[in-house]
């Protein structure tokens, strides 16, 4: 059920007729109560949607009653029309919910530029028939509503100790930190006051979906929502509750990286031995930003000179002639140099772990990304066609 696994929320999904393929593309998930907390993080782009513009206002407060999200259209770089339709979306929303329109976050994912009024005529429209739908059952069709280049829906669900976490997510490429290019729902039935599901948000997404790097590129759709009522009556032990956040955002970062597109390997990069996690962090997006280093393990190829070029352009304390670098289980590297022979690597599998012990300090941190492919620049190069 997602994002309707816990108690006091409710969703729908519904074609609107913005793919052209009829599949549905507009989601709604209301907040039943008793409490209406809400919290996000946003893109750290710039250039913002005007989803993303509107919703930053919303959850000001951290009161929040529903999330509206659309597929199909970014309404992104659509001028004072687009930032409009995002208002309007929201005022439908909250019409029919007898809500106030500050209290609806709005989410939309699809191709920039684009939008008039037949685009906001259908969003409009499936705001009214997806609230006339509302039920506890319809988290899995809100999960697909809103899927574009997704293959698959991507959804997680976490218990504690009398209270429940669900979410559901988008996201198949242009996944970059600032957050990923998703959208994500999160909700809880436990009972947090609204400090404390903003900071617990926050932590998440810090060592999960920031730390997914599929392409190095950023999106300006990008937002994570948590919404909390404390239908459950349970307080839940905060830290307990972190982890059990923590765990859900890494399922679904997860999931975002094995449907990344066109990618044929999900890389795992470890960095252990660092001064400090920024250096960490640093060094393992280096890697996963690296695109001769994806080209090869595209082919198969483990080139480990490549994971040591690229992070010889960070910033980071480490001495390139003490450094190790491991692919799927064999050293290749060690102190800067050959160990065992590369055709001791097995890359056919499509997981594949790469660590790099920096041997400076004790911290470590933890990247993913993907290869780079044939049919991720097909896919790109044909994205608007």
């Amino acid at each position: 059920m997602t994002v309707t696994a816990p108690q006091g929320f409710e969703a729908a999904g519904v074609a609107a007729g913005l793919k052209s393929t009829g599949k549905p593309d507009v989601a709604v998930v209301v907040n039943r109560g008793p409490r209406k907390i809400g919290t996000a993080v946003f893109t750290s782009n710039r250039a913002k949607a005007n989803p993303i513009l509107w919703s930053q206002q919303v959850v000001a407060d951290k009161v929040v009653e529903a999330v509206v999200l659309n597929s199909g259209g970014a309404n992104c770089f659509t001028g004072e029309f687009g930032f409009q339709t995002s208002h309007l979306t929201a005022e439908k929303t909250a019409e029919l919910l007898g809500v106030s329109a500050g209290d609806i976050v709005v989410c939309s994912t699809g191709l920039i530029g684009t939008g008039d009024e037949g685009f906001r005529a259908k969003v409009l429209d499936g705001v009214e028939r997806g609230i006339a739908g509302l039920s506890a059952d319809g988290g899995q069709s809100a999960a697909e509503a809103i899927m574009t280049t997704d293959t698959v829906s991507k959804t997680a669900v976490v218990s504690g100790d009398g209270w429940t976490i669900g979410g559901m997510a988008k996201g198949a490429g242009m996944l970059a930190p600032g957050l990923a290019t998703m959208l994500v729902v999160i909700t809880t039935d436990a009972d947090l006051e609204a400090h404390e599901a903003d900071a617990a948000l926050r932590r998440a997404t810090g060592t999960t979906f920031d730390r997914l790097d599929s392409d190095g590129c950023m999106s300006t759709n990008d937002q994570v929502t948590l919404l909390a009522n404390g239908a459950s009556g349970v307080k839940p032990d905060l830290d307990a509750f972190d982890e059990a956040l923590a765990d859900l955002c890494a399922q679904l970062a997860k999931k975002l990286q094995q449907d990344a597109e066109g990618a044929s390997h999900d890389i795992t990069i470890e960095v252990r031995g660092a001064a400090s996690v920024v250096d960490a962090v640093e060094v393992g997006r280096s890697v996963a930003r690296n695109n001769l280093f994806k080209a090869a393990i595209f082919g198969n190829d483990p080139n480990w000179g490549r994971v040591l070029a690229a992070i010889g352009t960070t910033n980071a304390e480490f001495d390139p002639y003490d450094t190790d670098v491991f692919m799927n289980g064999v050293r290749v590297c060690t102190a800067g140099g050959p160990d065992r022979p590369r055709e001791e690597v097995d890359l056919t599998p499509r997981a594949t772990d790469l660590i790099i012990d920096l041997k400076v300090g004790d911290e470590t941190a933890t990247i993913l990304t993907n290869d780079l492919t044939h049919d991720y620049v097909h896919e790109n190069s044909a994205y608007s066609s």
